[in-house]
C-alpha cells in the first residue's frame, strides 16, 4: 500500500494585498520524486515554504501522516521541521564560519542527539555524497557544486521523511547538475526518501516520477 509523506489541501497564502496561492492541492508519496516547474512569480517557492512549514498557510489543510501541522504550536512546528524535512536551497546557506563536517552537524546537534553519534552519521554522508575529503574545509575553500553536496548532507542528517529542494542546481554547472540530478535519484533508492524539487532545468524535471505545473498560484 502507497503511504502518503504529505498531503496539503486548498493552501491559500497571501503577502500583504497579493495573493500567491490560490487552492493548491498536493500530496506526496513514499520514495517518490515530484518536480514542479513554472514561471517566476507562479508560486512555487512559496508552496515549498508552506509545505516545508516555514510560512504558515492563511486557509487550508497540511497534514504529515497522522500529524495535522495546523494544530502545533511555533515550538513544537519549529522541532517537528528539522526531524521531519530536510531543505535544499539554490545558494546552499552554509554557514561560513563553520567546517563542512560541522554545516552538515547542526540540524543534529539541534535535535539533541549525541555528538558522536551526529558525527558518525555526517562523515558517512560526507562519504556518500564524495565529499568527505572537504570535511575539515569551510564554505570560502569549497566550489559550488562541493557546497550543494554538502548542503544536501545536511538535509539528509536527520533522516528526514521529505527533502524539499529549490532550485538546487541553478548555480551549478552542466556537468555538477547532472551529478546533482543523478544523486537524487541514488538516495531516494537507496533511503527511500520523497523529494519535492522545484526546478526550471527540464533534465531535472523530467527525471520525477511525476511533473506538476503551476501557473498563477493554482497547479495547472
Amino acid at each position: 500500500m502507497t503511504k502518503s509523506i504529505v498531503s496539503a489541501k486548498d493552501i491559500h497564502k497571501s503577502f500583504g494585498d497579493v495573493e500567491v496561492l490560490k487552492g493548491v492541492d498536493i500530496e506526496v508519496n513514499q520514495g517518490e520524486i515530484v518536480s514542479i516547474r513554472g514561471t517566476s512569480g507562479a508560486g512555487k517557492t512559496t508552496l515549498l515554504q508552506v509545505l516545508g512549514t516555514l510560512e504558515r498557510m492563511d486557509k487550508g489543510e497540511l497534514s504529515y501522516g497522522s500529524v495535522d501541522l495546523h494544530n502545533l504550536k511555533d515550538r513544537e512546528l519549529s522541532q517537528f521541521r528539522n526531524t521531519h524535512i530536510g531543505f535544499v536551497f539554490q545558494f546552499h546557506h552554509l554557514l561560513p564560519e563553520f567546517t563542512a563536517l560541522e554545516n552538515v552537524c547542526m540540524p543534529g546537534y539541534i535535535a539533541g542527539k549525541a555528538d558522536a553519534e551526529v558525527k558518525d552519521r555526517a562523515m558517512e554522508l560526507l562519504q556518500l555524497l564524495n565529499i568527505h575529503h572537504r570535511a575539515d574545509h569551510k564554505p570560502s575553500k569549497m566550489s559550488g557544486g562541493e557546497q550543494q553536496r554538502v548542503a544536501v548532507a545536511r538535509a539528509l542528517i536527520n533522516q528526514p521523511d521529505l527533502v524539499l529542494a529549490d532550485e538546487p542546481t541553478g548555480n551549478l554547472d552542466s556537468v555538477h547538475a547532472k551529478e546533482m540530478h543523478d544523486l537524487f535519484l541514488e538516495l531516494r533508492d537507496r533511503f527511500n526518501q520523497s523529494f519535492v524539487i522545484v526546478t526550471h532545468n527540464h533534465e531535472l524535471a523530467e527525471l520525477a516520477d511525476r511533473k506538476l505545473v503551476m501557473k498563477d498560484g493554482r497547479m495547472s
